[in-house]
């Protein structure tokens, strides 16, 4: 199968990850999900684990989890910074190919992920399918009008950042919309019991907290470089643009936000 055009690859991405990973907002997630005790529960697209660990406190007592991501790079951060633990695994499983062998589960977790799989995200959640268990829950979260929604940006930015989003969509298969199409994703493979919740999941406003400063400066700098052709008609070029949207971020005038989709699906008991 085709490896995997990562849009955000770059030498700090478990880093990365790990600052942005809020452990009360999984929290909060996870409990709409329905995560409780006694679970076995599998993290598709793991990262570096931060948030299987979590989700693997959740479920204790008598619980288990098994994290997978296509990264070799994830996984082995995941198991030296939380591996070792019983009832925790990691493994390298890229979501396209069949994850038969690693059994059944009551719920599977997919955060953050769909968005990376623009042409494909219809094909994982079915690919999915076969490991849950009937009776068990699929839980897909992902951002929707991902990096656009941002008050006073300078006309020129303004002007150029939808067409940044729209060439990371097209180049490296993202999709700045996943969150609006997981209600269908469950609808069109048969799932039941369909529930959905929109909460903020980026809401800054007034001074801005380190982390997520790190967050979406690291994304602005390691996404835009990759199609820097795009700012030949920004005054400047890429270098201006980035400093005009460093001190746009830190302006504690600043008003950001991104709208985050929960859904959740029951694998029918029969079929």
């Amino acid at each position: 199968m085709k490896k995997i055009k990562y849009l955000m690859e770059n030498e700090e991405e478990s880093i990365r990850l790990e600052v942005k990973t809020n452990p009360e907002a999984v929290k909060e997630q996870a409990s709409w999900c329905g995560m409780r005790p006694g679970l076995r529960v599998l993290d598709a697209g793991c990262g570096p684990g931060k948030t299987t660990s979590i989700l693997h406190e959740m479920i204790q007592p008598g619980g288990s989890i098994v994290g997978v991501d296509f990264s070799e790079e994830r996984i082995n951060y995941a198991r030296e910074h939380y591996g070792g633990k019983s009832g925790i695994d990691f493994y390298v499983y890229d979501l396209r190919d069949s994850l038969d062998d690693l059994g059944q589960f009551d719920i599977i977790w997919v955060r953050f992920v769909l968005e990376y799989y623009r042409a494909g995200s219809h094909d994982i959640v079915r690919n999915l399918k076969t490991c849950l268990k009937p009776g068990g829950y699929l839980c897909l979260l992902d951002l929707d009008h991902n990096c656009l929604n941002h008050y006073e940006l300078p006309p020129g930015m303004e002007e150029l950042l939808p067409e940044l989003m729209a060439r990371l969509d097209e180049k490296y298969n993202f999709d700045t919309y996943a969150g609006r199409k997981l209600y269908s994703y469950l609808y069109d493979n048969r799932y039941e019991d369909i529930n959905v919740h929109l909460m903020p999941h980026h809401l800054i406003y007034g001074k801005v907290k380190d982390g997520d400063a790190f967050n979406w400066i690291k994304k602005v700098e390691v996404a835009a470089v990759k199609i820097g052709d795009i700012f030949s008609g920004y005054p400047g070029g890429y270098e201006a643009f980035f400093a005009d949207f460093k001190n746009f971020f830190y302006d504690t005038r600043r008003f950001t936000y991104t709208s985050l989709i929960l859904c959740m699906g029951m694998r029918p008991l029969s079929g």
